[in-house]
């Protein structure tokens, strides 16, 4: 990121510190910190020692009597007070016109000038409220890149779905700066997301930008934890669902060249992704088979179409296809008896206090020969599955768990926890599995053990 608007350090000690914390970290990326035109608020973002200090003030007629409670000419002179305190103290200054989109345009162009002949370095146009459309936005900035000399930044929101849009249109306009967030989060409906402006940016357009693109999952999925906020599956170019193909015609033209049913110019790798091929009642011959053929397994024609009419048969009933679930299939049905597994779970034992660690012991045969080994963890589900690995030993070597994901099937209050695990060899084959129990630890350490043993066995 070139700039990191990391907080309002006047809204609270908290705040404070945290900005102040981020500021001083040695961070390559230029710290920001929020602040009204007052003067409090900007000793506050002096005192957090940011490097830019981003200020800002209501200029629509609805914001400025209503909340504010300001005249035109007044708020001229807040705006070009702040700015100048600014850069009196030797910083760069961003400056808003908050509400922007609903501004007078012609007392728009006379506050951005204002600032600008303050010394100002930067200005943001915000979509405040999110009801600007793309073609409005093109044109707001088209008729201030005309009028102003410095940079023009964006800042959109997405009460309408329409922030990634607008900041685009903004950017061909002439802005050459964009605000986005981490997976969209924002006030309201949210902000531009960073992921579908950066790509979008890129490999629509062409565009350079200081964005290492290959951790743009990656940072997602930390936000995604840090905040609790869960990616929609369906989210663009993070989301689960983002490279994956269930139909029979995306997954057959993708397997053969993915450029058939992917952009092409973003592939999963650009952004830190993988691509899925997922089972389901649209699955295709292509796609069954080749997964059973990523597993060693081959049917012949006869055997394959009897596979795919018991996978669809599953899928019609609502019920996720894993990997497991196809090889199970295929095994029957090819007639292979699947023998002893690798790893027979026996017994899982957790003990947990009013502290955060938790201990597991589990027993199991491996290879028939009885184990009995415990770990400790954060948590009983933790504690757990670090002891199957522990516990499996030699067996597990390169074997990581690639993705986690629990799903309560039932209500009330003894749930039917369903628990879904793939894991990783050192190959880079992933193989999932499922498990429901009203345990949740031990739907958690079934589903490894059975996707353990399906990679193992293939």
């Amino acid at each position: 990121m070139d700039t990191i608007e990391a907080g309002f350090p006047i809204a609270s000690a908290g705040d404070m510190e945290s900005v102040h914390n981020i500021a001083t970290a040695g961070l390559t990326s230029e710290v920001c910190g929020l602040a009204r035109v007052l003067t409090k608020d900007l000793d506050a973002c002096i005192k957090a020692d940011v490097g830019m200090i981003h200020t800002f003030v209501s200029t629509s007629d609805i914001q400025r009597i209503h909340t504010i409670k300001k005249s035109r000419e007044e708020v001229v002179e807040m705006a070009t007070n702040a700015v100048q305190y600014i850069k009196d103290h030797g910083m760069r200054c961003m400056f808003s016109a908050m509400d922007a989109t609903r501004t007078d345009m012609d007392y728009l162009v006379e506050v951005y000038k204002a600032v600008e002949d303050a010394g100002c370095d930067i200005i943001n146009v915000p979509d405040t409220v999110g009801v600007i459309a793309p073609s409005g936005m093109y044109r707001l900035i088209s008729e201030l890149d005309k009028e102003i000399n410095i940079p023009i930044d964006t800042h959109c929101h997405n009460d309408f779905g329409l922030a990634v849009a607008n900041s685009l249109m903004a950017i061909e306009a002439g802005a050459s700066q964009a605000q986005v967030t981490v997976n969209g989060l924002g006030e309201r409906a949210g902000n531009a997301d960073l992921a579908e402006t950066v790509m979008s940016l890129c490999s629509i357009y062409g565009a350079k930008t200081n964005i290492n693109t290959e951790y743009i999952v990656e940072t997602a999925r930390m936000v995604e934890r840090c905040t609790a906020v869960t990616i929609p599956p369906h989210m663009p170019v993070v989301g689960e669902n983002a490279f994956a193909h269930e139909s029979g015609i995306h997954t057959h033209g993708v397997l053969e060249n993915s450029d058939t049913f992917e952009p092409g110019i973003m592939t999963p790798e650009m952004v830190g992704h993988t691509r899925r091929i997922v089972l389901g009642k649209h699955a295709g011959k292509h796609a069954v088979l080749r997964s059973l053929q990523s597993a060693n397994i081959q049917p012949s024609d006869e055997q394959l179409d009897a596979i795919i009419d018991k996978v669809k048969l599953l899928a019609d009933k609502g019920k996720r296809i894993t990997d497991a679930d196809l090889y199970a299939i295929a095994f029957d049905i090819l007639g292979k008896p699947e023998g002893m597994p690798t790893i027979d779970l026996k017994e899982v034992s957790v003990m947990t206090g009013n502290v955060i660690t938790s201990t597991a012991v589990v027993k199991a045969l491996v290879n028939g020969t009885e184990r009995i080994t415990s770990d400790v963890g954060v948590g009983p589900v933790d504690a757990a599955l670090k002891a199957v690995e522990t516990l499996i030993g030699k067996h597990a070597t390169n074997v990581s768990i690639h993705d986690f994901r629990i799903e309560a099937v039932t209500g009330g209050a003894d749930a039917l926890a369903e628990v879904i695990i793939g894991v990783q060899d050192e190959k880079g084959r992933i193989v999932t599995a499922r498990a429901a129990n009203v345990d949740i630890v031990l739907a958690s350490v079934e589903a490894l053990v059975t996707a353990i043993n399906m990679l193992l066995k293939t």
